[in-house]
């Protein structure tokens, strides 16, 4: 966990022309399975972002945040809603056409 967290710190880092700077509240659910969306963290999240302190969302893969098509399909509309961007350090079609 602590490599992907890296991971995205330097990815945010790389951006910081863009005005980009990483928040210091983290959103990791270790222990819990991305397969729902009954976690504490991603909760927090949520609430964070509906209270407009998250614009963006960097994760290292789609996997570590969600494993369910229905369920990323649910937060991008609330992330839609709240004008929040979403970026996936290591793409996931890229990591699927290379296997």
């Amino acid at each position: 966990m602590e490599a992907q967290r890296e991971a995205g710190l330097n990815y945010v880092k790389s951006q910081v022309h863009q005005g980009w700077e990483a928040l210091e509240e983290h959103y990791d659910d270790g222990g819990y399975s991305s397969g729902n969306m009954n976690r504490p963290a991603l909760k927090r999240l949520f609430e964070d972002i509906k209270a407009g302190k998250v614009d963006m969302i960097v994760v290292y893969k789609i996997d570590r945040l969600t494993r369910s098509l229905t369920d990323f399909s649910k937060m991008m509309e609330l992330f839609d809603e709240y004008k929040v961007s979403f970026v996936s350090v290591t793409p996931y079609l890229f990591q699927c056409l290379t296997i």
